[in-house]
């Protein structure tokens, strides 16, 4: 996958969307970093923790919003999970190339 397109991609939608605040797309960042870093790979593994402090987000309720928001507005599909050990299941979309990427999100305390 050509990283620089996609990231265009994302900065391009972002620009017309006035819904959007920097945490939103701090968060969104986080999770693409998380996903290049993994070479693009359909399904991966990434800690809460981790998303929150790379995303510079201080609590919890503003990452669940935060999250739960991009999944309405179709950035990215959230299945949250009841089970800690589990974690929940996050679908990044890229929307130029149709194609969903299963996060597995850690929830960690």
């Amino acid at each position: 996958m050509n990283y620089i397109k996609l990231l265009n991609a994302a900065f391009e939608k972002f620009y017309f969307d006035d819904r959007l605040n920097p945490t939103h797309i701090s968060l969104y960042m986080a999770l693409f970093q998380e996903w290049n870093s993994s070479r693009f790979a359909d399904e991966f593994y990434v800690n809460r923790r981790d998303l929150m402090m790379a995303s510079k987000i201080g609590s919890k309720s503003t990452y669940h919003r935060c999250v739960t928001e991009l999944d309405s507005w179709n950035y990215l599909f959230y299945f949250p999970s009841n089970n800690p050990y589990k974690g929940s299941n996050t679908n990044l979309t890229i929307k130029s190339r149709n194609k969903c990427i299963y996060i597995m999100v850690i929830a960690s305390n």
